[in-house]
């Protein structure tokens, strides 16, 4: 079977960060190969930046056991889904000047680098639904995640009628598809979560903890992390740095230090994808040997970080992994 991407960055990516690239790869396979599970993080941008095109068939291959995301990731992939068509793309984005900017605004472009995300298209339409799911939960005394919000109007069907690309380029929907564990620290802070916080002031939504909190996730991946630790070690693919890395890592130490259970073990790979760098106390930017101090990884983790875009290095990650 013909592998062209594969092949290529086999033959051409020999050094620095390119051979990081490709050691990470290999790293990544062999602990797959080896019976492991590999837990992934999405910091940034990347749902915007449509990495659904090279994730989501990682999920279906069961080359992803769980996903950690921002709450910005989580519904931008979802906004993409229907709003593909909307989003306008601005390649002189460093000569825009601040008068432009505010016509962005004006036409309701939320900007994201060289991207703007329709809000009336994209964000009020998915508010929408995901309302009605709110409001159905809040009036029947039951709680759900930010997530499983999400995997109940995609699984309704009810946005089937709006896609703008094809479904399977959705992370989220494949995710959904597989019941993929996940976690979304810090969702208040995204789109959805000012929304959400917005019709608990005015009242839409009666308890405010009819969405799960953090702490939750957090309880949640401890249980996760010790029941799959029993038959399978667990690797830690970071893409990005921010609270998407930071919260799913410490759940090793927290249950060595905190819950007393030593025989949990460590996380069995690592690897970052970061242009941060080692600096005034940069977390995402450390290395990985940092961690060691911090109980989350060991002497012997294979650990690799690449010093480069995640929006280049992760597909071509992926694409290496899926033979592409």
């Amino acid at each position: 079977m013909s592998s062209p991407v594969r092949d290529f960055i086999t033959h051409h990516y020999r050094h620095f960060n390119a051979a990081a690239l490709i050691d990470a790869a290999k790293g990544y396979e062999a602990h797959l190969a080896k019976g492991g599970k590999m837990f992934v993080t999405l910091a940034g941008a990347m749902s915007t930046a449509e990495l659904g095109l090279s994730l989501a068939e990682m999920i279906r291959q069961d080359k992803v056991a769980a996903i950690c995301c921002t709450g910005a990731n989580l519904e931008e992939d979802v906004f993409n889904l229907v709003a593909h068509d909307y989003y306008e793309r601005v390649p002189n984005y460093r000569d825009l000047t601040p008068a432009d900017e505010q016509g962005l605004l004006e036409r309701h472009m939320n900007r994201v680098t060289d991207t703007c995300i329709p809000e009336m298209e994209a964000m009020r339409r998915i508010e929408t639904a995901v309302l009605e799911e709110w409001v159905r939960a809040d009036k029947a005394n039951e709680r759900f995640f930010p997530h499983q919000f999400m995997y109940k109007i995609l699984a309704s069907g009810v946005l089937k009628k709006e896609y703008q690309i094809d479904p399977k380029n959705s992370w989220l929907l494949a995710a959904m598809e597989k019941n993929l564990p996940m976690f979304v620290p810090g969702w208040e802070d995204a789109t959805l979560g000012n929304m959400y916080a917005g019709h608990c002031i005015s009242g839409d939504v009666k308890k405010v903890h009819t969405v799960r909190t953090g702490i939750e996730y957090m309880m949640e991946l401890a249980e996760w992390y010790t029941q799959t630790s029993k038959t399978s070690s667990i690797g830690f693919f970071q893409i990005g740095g921010g609270i998407a890395g930071d919260f799913p890592i410490c759940v090793v130490p927290m249950l060595h230090q905190d819950l007393q259970r030593p025989e949990v073990p460590l996380w069995g790979y690592f690897c970052q994808i970061s242009d941060s760098t080692t600096s005034f106390g940069s977390y995402s930017g450390a290395v990985p040997n940092e961690k060691i101090t911090w109980g989350k990884l060991g002497i012997d983790t294979p650990k690799y970080i690449i010093e480069s875009d995640a929006s280049i290095v992760a597909p071509l990650i992926f694409a290496y992994l899926l033979k592409w």
